[in-house]
């Protein structure tokens, strides 16, 4: 029985390729908490798109920032925190509307944030006058958790 939350954090250079490595983490973690094969290839995505985010977007490819990954876990699920060190984003989070882009009224660019909202339980995302952050957390059972 886990009292309070097992962590780990990893610190990733601002470079494409690196998303690979929380991706490749967070499914060790989830596949030795007993995520199926299934939920352990969407937390994957999820991650890896998170952290491309936080490259692209929230640290605009500068290199002399990173992005800090942050899993814990507790009997019921597994959460993914993913800061980067940007100037964060200014005013309302556009989450895009998945019905605008496939009439083509939004553009195509920005699936990353609906995808990560379809594959895990639940998605937050956070702005600071540090960073931005990607709060992701997906359930061992999601039916007990509803």
């Amino acid at each position: 029985m886990i009292d309070s939350p097992i962590m780990t954090e990893l610190r990733l250079p601002t470079r494409l390729g690196f998303e690979k490595v929380a991706m490749d983490t967070a499914a060790s973690v989830a596949q030795i908490m007993g995520f199926s094969p299934d939920r352990v290839d969407d937390l994957k995505t999820a991650v890896a798109e998170a952290c491309i985010n936080a490259i692209e977007h929230g640290n605009q490819l500068n290199e002399r920032l990173g992005v800090v990954v942050t899993l814990a876990m507790d009997e019921k699920s597994l959460e993914v925190k993913i800061h980067d060190q940007g100037g964060g984003v200014h005013g309302d989070l556009h989450v895009p509307d998945i019905d605008l882009k496939m009439i083509g009224e939004e553009t195509p660019r920005g699936m990353g944030m609906f995808l990560i909202q379809a594959l895990v339980d639940e998605v937050e995302y956070v702005s600071e006058k540090s960073g931005s952050y990607a709060r992701l957390v997906i359930h061992l059972n999601p039916k007990e958790m509803a």
